[in-house]
């Protein structure tokens, strides 16, 4: 599993035209999972990410996690994050999970990540073409595997 995590001012993501996610400050994460991710995984990366400190503090600094900020997370499931291009010019996704394997983790990690933060974490679509809207607060971005 993969998550790039942007703290954003703002951000939102679109299908066909139409918003299916938005949010205020907070955190924009784009989920990868990988062939042999497990609840496991995506239950400790949905606690790090509830209890990472990357907001910022009285003095600017990172030092505030999400819930103790009141700041928002959205969520867009991303295969692309498992891309490999060790065997030439055109990416392999065969590290990604298959859809069928990958959906009900995303909407697990969903779910967690909700729990943990007490308020609902908007997404965008699984599998949809989406578009993304976010204004970087930093910038700040940070990869967790």
């Amino acid at each position: 599993m993969k998550v790039v995590l942007q703290r954003v001012l703002s951000a939102s993501v679109s299908v066909d035209g139409s918003t299916t996610g938005k949010i205020g400050p907070g955190y924009l994460l784009f989920v990868g999972l990988g062939a042999g991710d497990d609840e496991a995984t995506v239950r400790r990366l949905a606690t790090d990410i509830s209890k990472a400190r990357l907001m910022s503090d009285a003095q600017g600094k990172m030092g505030v996690s999400l819930r103790d900020s009141n700041g928002q997370a959205l969520a867009v499931s991303q295969f692309t994050l498992l891309a490999d291009f060790t065997k030439g010019n055109r990416p392999s996704f065969n590290a990604a999970a298959k859809p069928e394997v990958a959906k009900p983790l995303f909407d697990l990690f969903v779910q967690e990540l909700s729990n943990l933060l007490g308020q609902p974490v908007p997404t965008g679509v699984f599998g949809a073409d989406m578009r993304i809207e976010l204004v970087n607060d930093g910038p700040a971005t940070i990869i967790l595997e």
